[in-house]
């Protein structure tokens, strides 16, 4: 899977592995026009007029406007993915990994927020296979998260009684980010990653802080 990611907009999109260009336009449209307008009231020529091109156009590229989202929720869940797996895998305490992780996936949710916003909040507007295709990569994202808390625990960094819930608690922290972030607030995503990273290790109990946290 590519982790590339471009700017458009202001924001990080992780859109760099969609070809050919025309296809990465629709969809780059159907993003701004899911996140405006919702899915539902959205249309296929919403979509193709935003990408400067005709309805017939869209077409050659997606079948349908599902398959559209489905792409879009299947690419940013990978890349969230991606994002809590290297922070989970990487040299370093309980501590230090969590706090890494939820930095990272606070950043790409402020710093993409419209995307992060179609890809977390619709993802009952598909169809029954795509859903549980995207279900399975969210349960992918609470393993890698989950794994990080039972680590810590065990290793008596962190003091936690329900880590089931405690990681439930943790993602909605995060992906809640997308939707009050404004880039013309008073924080940037490195300041709000970085906040988030120290209100969740208050919360899990953590008994030593990281490296550069103290």
């Amino acid at each position: 899977m590519s982790t590339a990611e471009e700017t458009v907009g202001g924001e990080m999109q992780p859109w760099a592995e969609v070809t050919p260009e025309a296809a990465r336009r629709l969809l780059v449209a159907a993003v701004e026009a899911f996140a405006e307008r919702g899915y539902h009231a959205t249309t296929t020529r919403d979509i193709a007029g935003r990408a400067g091109m005709s309805p017939a156009a869209l077409y050659i590229h997606y079948k349908t406007k599902e398959e559209l989202l489905h792409r879009i929720s299947r690419i940013g869940h990978e890349r969230a993915l991606d994002i809590l797996r290297t922070a989970s895998r990487r040299e370093g305490t309980a501590t230090e990994r969590l706090a890494d992780a939820v930095s990272s996936f606070v950043r790409w949710h402020a710093g993409g927020r419209t995307t992060a916003r179609v890809v977390q909040y619709e993802l009952d507007s598909l169809g029954p296979e795509a859903r549980a295709e995207i279900v399975a990569l969210r349960r992918k994202c609470d393993d890698e998260v989950r794994g990080i808390i039972e680590d810590g625990v065990t290793a008596g960094e962190f003091d936690v009684l329900d880590v089931r819930g405690t990681t439930l608690a943790v993602l909605s922290l995060c992906i809640d980010v997308a939707r009050w972030f404004n880039i013309q607030g008073p924080w940037t995503p490195d300041e709000v990653g970085a906040l988030y990273a120290d209100l969740v290790l208050r919360m899990v109990g953590v008994r030593k802080a990281p490296a550069g946290r103290e």
